[in-house]
């Protein structure tokens, strides 16, 4: 099924063993793609499932369910600070396609971005384009932005950790070394200029554990995908 082009649906275009396709969908499926009418192609709904369709005009027949097993056995969280620019638009589309389940853009102390509703929406469609390339089974969430403390003091995962470039601390990779698959992990990242102390005590009084990447420091926008791909090293290898 690798060849078959992907779309993400909503559950409300389901209809017994029909879809039904969006004006912009059809544009994509037939102009952009360049499908005809009886080509099949892939449409999930970004919560796990997968279907194999048909093309039928403005419909699309579903074929069958697709068996489909590319996520982690974990739930990774990533709080992460907003980095200057459009450089966030890099960390939703790379940390979807390392498997992220969950993007909690945070506004922290050193924070230079305030991010628009605009903003929100372009980063959701970025997480879903990229997640129908990576063949994921889910979309990531990006959730709105909030403060910094009030993103670690509402956090339900199971195992936190707070990712911190100077000091003396167990690597990322050595303190989820024994975390058992179903679990819940959160991970936070630090804008440029890293965490305040303050930010740093909030953290630990909501349980967080400092962790660190390496001997190097990284940029805002390198730290989350060195995360992600450590999570994936311990979780797929």
């Amino acid at each position: 099924m690798a060849q078959l082009q992907r779309i993400t649906i909503a559950s409300s275009q389901l209809q017994q063993e029909q879809i039904i396709l969006t004006s912009e969908q059809q544009h994509y499926l037939c102009r952009v793609l360049r499908l005809r009418e009886g080509d099949r192609f892939i449409a999930m709904d970004g919560m796990g499932k997968w279907w194999l369709a048909q093309l039928t005009g403005a419909q699309a027949k579903i074929l069958e369910m697709l068996c489909v097993e590319t996520e982690l056995p974990v739930a990774i969280t990533l709080i992460v600070a907003l980095p200057k620019g459009n450089a966030f638009d890099e960390v939703v589309r790379n940390c979807t396609e390392l498997g992220v389940a969950n993007i909690a853009p945070i506004v922290s102390d050193r924070t230079l971005l305030h991010p628009s509703s605009q903003k929100l929406e372009r980063w959701r469609r970025i997480a879903k384009e990229s997640a129908e390339q990576s063949e994921r089974a889910i979309v990531p969430a990006i959730l709105e932005p909030v403060t910094f403390s009030c993103a670690v003091a509402s956090t339900t995962a199971t195992h936190r950790y707070i990712c911190e470039a100077r000091g003396n601390y167990p690597h990322l990779k050595t303190a989820i070394d024994g975390v058992p698959t179903k679990s819940q992990i959160a991970i936070a990242i630090g804008p440029e200029g890293g965490w305040t102390e303050t930010e740093i005590e909030n953290a630990l009084h909501a349980r967080f554990q400092p962790v660190s990447l390496g001997k190097r420091i990284l940029r805002a926008v390198t730290a989350p995908i060195v995360a992600l791909s450590l999570i994936t090293a311990v979780y797929e290898v």
